[in-house]
């Protein structure tokens, strides 16, 4: 066991002997973590500027959906989802105010996220009426649904069939192709955000194996074989086919991202000296993130619906709105 410095550092402490949730060794690196979620959202916000998501462009990009006969219940539901959207997106305009934006970044992150995936709950539920309970089937869904049938706008377009790793490797080709760039240094133009997207994109190909082998090793199949690891064939086989499952896309990515913010590097929001001023400009990042977000989701639902529905929605919202943000701000 590496020993413990004199006058010891929370970080030093963890990176000697863990925690009761992680070993030593799994203790996140200082000079990546902070780094990454900071430079993935400032890319994201470069290209959503940069790509002028907006509801009008939006409305544009989605010229060929067609409205549908919406149930009530249905409707009620995208329309409910997209006030929650507002509602994160009131919350994070709130907290720009912020004199120290490490009080609060911790917090956005978690607002930011929920923004999405309300946004993106809205989307299927006009889609097709669907709506799931769980987090990583509404990822899944949407999935399905948008970025693999090139239904959703850049920057939140890319996606992965599978987590194979030739077959994540072929389809990260073109996307490396935009651009090269390293997450631990912040990016300024366009083609350096690309580079950075395709990087955060790679890590959570990385991670989504990690946690399907993880699964698989809890399954009966792979307890039978009497193995511990993937060495042999037929582990690897069992492995493998749970890979080809698994595609990922940004749903997947912002999940990661709140997992990231709210357990295993949350520390290095909250701890250091340095931080307040890495985080300079961080929440308006997340805030111009998910209003693009919200302005794709928000296009999308209004020709899914109909003029009449959408409307009506929206102006029904803006006259008995509680919160500080109107939909005719965002669409």
């Amino acid at each position: 066991m590496a020993a413990t410095p004199k006058n010891p550092s929370l970080y030093s402490r963890m990176q000697a002997h863990g925690t009761l949730t992680e070993a030593p060794r799994d203790v996140p690196d200082a000079r990546f973590a902070l780094p990454s979620s900071i430079h993935w959202m400032r890319a994201l916000a470069i290209l959503a500027a940069d790509q002028n998501v907006d509801f009008a462009v939006g409305r544009t990009f989605y010229a060929k959906v067609q409205a549908r006969s919406v149930p009530d219940r249905e409707l009620n539901t995208v329309c409910e989802q997209l006030l929650f959207v507002l509602n994160q997106i009131a919350a994070l305009q709130a907290l720009t105010s912020a004199p120290n934006k490490a009080d609060v970044a911790r917090t956005a992150i978690v607002a930011w996220y929920y923004g999405v995936y309300s946004a993106a709950s809205a989307m299927t539920a006009a889609m097709d009426g669907s709506f799931q309970d769980i987090h990583t089937e509404t990822a899944r869904k949407w999935q399905e649904r948008f970025p693999a049938n090139h239904l959703a706008m850049p920057p939140f377009s890319d996606c992965l069939s599978s987590v194979l790793p030739a077959t994540a490797e072929a389809e990260l080709a073109p996307v490396r192709a935009r651009g090269r760039h390293s997450l631990v240094n912040a990016p300024s133009t366009a083609r350096e955000a690309w580079g950075c997207c395709a990087e955060y994109l790679s890590g959570t190909a990385g991670w989504e194996r990690w946690n399907v082998e993880e699964r698989v090793r809890e399954t009966g199949a792979f307890k039978a074989l009497g193995v511990s690891d993937f060495r042999k064939k037929a582990a690897r086989d069992l492995r493998d086919a749970a890979y080809a499952r698994r595609g990922i896309a940004f749903l997947h990515q912002a999940s990661r991202y709140r997992g990231k913010a709210n357990y295993r590097d949350a520390i290095f929001l909250a701890y250091g000296n340095s931080v307040p001023a890495q985080l300079s400009g961080f929440i308006d990042d997340l805030l111009g993130v998910l209003k693009a977000f919200a302005a794709m989701a928000g296009a999308y639902c209004s020709l899914r619906v109909g003029r009449a529905a959408w409307t009506d929605f929206v102006n029904d919202l803006d006259r008995k709105k509680a919160i500080s943000v109107s939909p005719k701000d965002i669409w």
